[in-house]
């Protein structure tokens, strides 16, 4: 390892050994704080440079509240085949009725390029140092995101600059855009979904670690993760920093990472925006996860983070494998093939449409399992 990687490594690993709970309390956390990757102190706020005059030319694009959609994702061939649908369908309700997306940025956390870089808007970010992560891939997703913040001009296809684009919605690769999505944020509040396994009365003795009572009741803590969030870009870029330093500081507790598990990047990115005072509106029709949520209804987003199976008379074999099946796992190494076989009669709808969704978008990405 060379000095400069050694030198990386450090930083990061000082900056987790010296959170405290006043370090915490003062998470006035800009992205100029001392944080690994280059200090954007000398980058000029492009506000300055744009004269009144120019932002009329925008017109009524401006004047909507778009928000840009942020994906990160490793270079597995797991998360690229989910990003590749999951990008087809943003497109597909970008300019839908009542929409406010705006553009869209895949977070590659590799370290590299790869070949779908023409193919999804891409930014290149770092990964954490090897073994920083603890087998815990997930945590390359904040510090993913500090890096984006830092050094992303992020412009939307209106030709509307940065400083105009005020919301990001934080989305993940296993995420089907059922209809196009207005901007559910409003009053300096987020939008986000309420996960229901995400408890913070029940686990306050732990979170008091990094949430202490000077903060306020535990209940400040909204039982949400990051995704799906809809969040002012400025109140992103104060909570990031302090969300990759809390998902550090739990994952080296060792009462913290066996109290959360695979969703203790969730809590730190709940407690982060508690600690800066940014409260979400909970909104339970953001999305929907089959198979426990059967029908489509109102709702946003299927999220196929749970496998579907079922015997061929479309009951439900929740924890054994079904005579038919769809589980994203079952292609980690290889994409699904085009035409995936629809499920049995009885099948919910979420079920069904997930899985045609699945079919339209690899009948249609060019190239798809080359």
């Amino acid at each position: 390892m060379g000095c400069g990687n050694v030198f990386f490594t450090l930083i990061i690993t000082l900056s987790v050994a010296l959170i405290t709970y006043n370090i915490l309390i003062s998470a006035n956390a800009s992205l100029k704080q001392e944080l690994p990757g280059p200090s954007t102190s000398s980058i000029i706020d492009p506000i300055i440079q744009m004269p009144v005059e120019k932002s009329r030319k925008y017109g009524s694009n401006a004047e909507k509240r778009l928000f840009h959609t942020a994906v990160t994702a490793s270079d597995s061939v797991y998360n690229t085949w989910q990003c590749r649908v999951m990008y087809y369908w943003f497109k597909k309700h970008k300019n839908g009725p009542n929409s406010d997306m705006g553009g869209f940025t895949r977070i590659l956390h590799s370290g590299k390029p790869d070949n779908y870089m023409n193919e999804i808007p891409t930014f290149i970010a770092q990964p954490l140092p090897a073994g920083m992560d603890q087998g815990y891939i997930v945590l390359n997703r904040p510090w993913a995101f500090v890096q984006w913040l830092q050094k992303a001009d992020i412009k939307e296809e209106y030709e509307i600059p940065d400083f105009l684009i005020f919301y990001i919605l934080m989305s993940e690769p296993d995420h089907i855009i059922v209809k196009p999505i207005p901007n559910l944020s409003k009053d300096g509040l987020g939008a986000a979904f309420p996960f229901f396994y995400i408890e913070p009365k029940k686990y306050e003795s732990v979170l008091r670690k990094y949430f202490p009572e000077e903060k306020g009741p535990i209940t400040n803590i909204d039982p949400i993760g990051n995704s799906p969030v809809i969040v002012g870009k400025d109140s992103l870029k104060k909570i990031a920093p302090t969300w990759m330093n809390v998902s550090l500081a739990m994952k080296k507790d060792p009462e913290t990472d066996k109290a959360f598990g695979w969703v203790l990047e969730m809590y730190a990115y709940a407690v982060s925006s508690a600690l800066h005072g940014v409260g979400n509106i909970l909104y339970k029709d953001f999305m929907i996860q089959p198979p426990w949520d059967t029908e489509i209804g109102n709702k946003f987003i299927i999220h196929y983070t749970y496998g579907c199976d079922y015997d061929l008379k479309g009951k439900l074999t929740y924890g054994k494998i079904g005579e038919w099946r769809f589980d994203k796992r079952s292609f980690d190494t290889e994409a699904p093939p085009r035409n995936l076989p629809l499920p049995p009669p009885g099948v919910p709808e979420s079920v069904v449409t997930l899985v045609k969704m699945v079919n339209e978008a690899t009948s249609n990405i060019p190239n798809w399992g080359s």
